[in-house]
């Protein structure tokens, strides 16, 4: 096991005079906690006999209704019997990892990759092979390059994790025609896709972008990852996995083992709350706000990087995925930028072989719009000493480029005030 480059930073981040970029957490002052507090209060005096004990492994039934009603706004139909609630997505993932990895198996992630992911399959002592992306998402020429590959060394995958809407770290979203493609990919090969999808109804503009287990030809293609800790509230700890009954089945099994049982309380507080609040409605204002927070970090970035810095532009979620120029390390800034009162998350920690050097993960979720300005600000100073030390000849030397780092999707000059699409100087 190893540590989290995101958890390694808590402390830091947590100071009040440090502007945090780093962390993904959901801001849950947005939630109208008195009428959340009346939930949990009627939940205790109505079933509290029920919610303060022992409960399934599956999960309550009247959630596991709700959730499916909740996928569907993604295009997903599903039964509730197939649905296994876990202790957020972070739980189902390792589940899934303790199912089917064996010491010395493969799985195939986009390149960068979410963190906990990696370290979650490296407990299992499984090997990690990236795939590129692009501004459209992974490659699905390059994934079947990778199967290829793969079985020609006598390897067969066991897996292809991927977060294909908003993705963390790169904030980049699969694109409706390459959905197809990678299902497609995948059914050749004959590899499960293990879909990881905690942000997909944070779209800032349009309906939910449809999900790979909606198309998948065969329930059994894909295994389906939710949670509900950044459309309601984190520390509930409710997530989900949506499974074919043969992977169900061991789910539960693998779970029992693990924890016994799940929240009852937490799962039932979820439910009723979906079942007695304008929940949708909720979910617009966390859209609305994230969006406000979002294009307050894309027109700080435009105002205060150097030139050579180029970003993404997510369509809803969390993240902005940097790239600093030539000769720049983002992990060995760190300490400079953490004494400016600014922190992130360096890129290497989103790739299992060492890359994502010139990488940097930016969350503008939880700090407000001047907040993120002022971080941006000081950031934006860090990294200009730190190009006048490169071109100095005191610092640094050339890092090599992941494909994140080179142009994609659609760029522009510095001069362009615009905050759409990704900027090169």
């Amino acid at each position: 096991m190893i540590a989290s480059e995101v958890r390694a930073l808590f402390a830091v981040a947590a100071r009040p005079e440090v502007v945090s970029l780093a962390g993904g957490m959901p801001n849950v002052a947005a939630l109208p906690l008195e009428t959340v507090s009346a939930v949990m209060a009627d939940l205790v005096l109505q079933q509290g006999t029920v919610a303060l004990q022992y409960g399934s492994a599956q999960g309550v039934g009247s959630l596991r209704e709700s959730i499916c009603d909740v996928m569907a706004l993604e295009g997903i139909t599903a039964a509730p019997d197939d649905v296994v609630v876990t202790s957020g997505s972070q739980q189902a993932l390792d589940l899934v990892a303790r199912i089917f990895l064996d010491p010395g198996d493969t799985v195939v992630t986009e390149a960068p990759t979410y963190v906990t992911a990696i370290n979650t399959f490296a407990a299992y002592q499984a090997r990690i092979a990236h795939v590129p992306m692009d501004g459209d998402g992974v490659v699905p020429e390059a994934l079947a390059d990778a199967f290829a590959r793969l079985h020609a060394q006598g390897r067969t995958p066991k897996l292809f994790y991927t977060v294909p809407t908003f993705q963390n770290p790169a904030g980049v979203t699969l694109s409706a025609a390459r959905r197809h493609q990678v299902l497609e990919v995948c059914r050749r090969a004959g590899v499960l896709i293990l879909e990881d999808n905690p942000y997909g109804l944070l779209r800032y503009d349009g309906e939910p972008v449809r999900a790979l287990r909606a198309d998948a030809a065969r329930g059994h293609d894909v295994v389906y990852l939710g949670s509900f800790s950044k459309t309601f509230a984190a520390g509930l700890r409710v997530g989900w996995a949506l499974a074919p009954a043969a992977v169900r089945d061991k789910l539960v099994l693998a779970a029992e083992s693990a924890i016994l049982s799940q929240s009852p309380f937490t799962q039932l507080a979820v439910d009723r709350y979906l079942r007695t609040q304008p929940w949708p409605d909720q979910i617009k204002v966390f859209r609305e706000m994230y969006r406000e927070r979002r294009d307050a970090m894309l027109d700080a970035l435009t105002a205060y990087m150097p030139p050579g810095v180029t970003w993404t532009t997510p369509a809803g979620g969390f993240f902005v995925w940097a790239t600093l120029p030539d000769g720049l390390d983002a992990k060995a800034m760190l300490p400079r930028a953490t004494g400016a009162r600014v922190a992130y998350v360096p890129g290497a920690g989103f790739f299992a072989d060492g890359s994502g050097r010139a990488n940097m993960r930016l969350s503008f979720c939880y700090p407000p719009p001047e907040r993120i300005r002022e971080g941006v600000r000081r950031l934006g100073d860090v990294i200009s000493d730190e190009m006048a030390l490169r071109d100095a000849g005191r610092a640094g030397v050339p890092t090599a480029r992941s494909p994140l780092q080179t142009p994609m999707g659609s760029m522009r000059d510095r001069g362009a005030r615009s905050a759409r699409g990704v900027r090169r100087a």
